[in-house]
């Protein structure tokens, strides 16, 4: 059983983000960390591969600057290799065009499985793990709460409002799970010194057979112009009830044609 999990290097989540004042994207110069919402996945890909009897977790990423802080922790958990994509020509990409980067690295690793976040904590998309299924041809399924493999086909709780789904697909396919499905482990001594041996294939742009007016600020089909301040909240009315509350709330709704 061979498991895919595309991870994301954020900055620190305990830190305040800060927005590039030239691009109004999110400052990424500094070290950045594993996403705490990818631990699951990796947790998951480990677990499912030990109860398959053998295999190998594969990690993929895009970051800049050659950013690994992230990959080593979740090779410390235990996941057998990375492969991360970084190039300057990546800067500005939107969800799609990393999707189109994500699934062309995939593509290298041959999966059985590929599990993903249902989103990231720094965009909060919720888009490109479908995105990745779609440009791969794959089947997908979201907000996996219990995630399971009997023979070629995987068997998911996909979470609801009022409950969950009992879904399932035939392998390959890709699965988003939610945070809770399963306990994150923490890397033992062990799994760091480890993971300093294990290997992190590093790619550039044109080692996807993609161009630079397929990613990055080319290949967006957004711009950011301007990011400013929310205005303050107003403080609002406070209605004291003398009997006739019920005809001023009315009043007001009808003021804000709301009835």
């Amino acid at each position: 059983m061979n498991i895919a999990v595309c991870v994301k290097q954020v900055p620190d989540t305990a830190s305040p983000g800060r927005l590039d004042p030239t691009t109004h994207t999110l400052e990424r110069s500094g070290k950045l960390m594993l996403d705490p919402s990818d631990e699951f996945g990796v947790e998951m890909a480990l677990q499912l591969v030990q109860a398959a009897g053998g295999g190998e977790v594969t990690l993929v990423s895009m970051a800049p600057h050659g950013e690994i802080s992230g990959l080593r922790t979740a090779l410390a958990m235990g996941a057998d290799k990375a492969i991360l994509i970084s190039d300057e020509g990546l800067q500005g990409s939107d969800a799609l065009g990393t999707a189109k980067v994500l699934a062309k690295a995939l593509q290298r690793v041959q999966a059985d499985l590929i599990l993903a976040a249902t989103e990231s904590t720094d965009g909060y998309t919720g888009t490109l793990p479908v995105q990745v299924a779609e440009l791969l041809g794959l089947p997908s399924i979201t907000f996996a709460k219990r995630v399971r493999i009997e023979g070629q086909k995987v068997l998911v709780d996909r979470q609801t409002e009022t409950g969950f789904d009992e879904v399932e697909c035939p392998l390959p396919a890709l699965v988003t799970v939610t945070a809770g499905v399963v306990e994150p482990r923490y890397p033992s001594f062990k799994g760091i010194m480890a993971a300093k041996s294990r290997p992190i294939e590093q790619l550039k742009v044109a080692d996807l057979d993609l161009s630079t007016d397929d990613v990055g600020w080319h290949g967006a089909g957004q711009e950011i112009v301007s990011v400013e301040p929310a205005e303050a909240r107003q403080a609002g009315e406070i209605v004291v009830d003398e009997g006739d509350g019920h005809e001023r709330i009315v009043a007001f709704l009808e003021q804000l044609k709301v009835i």
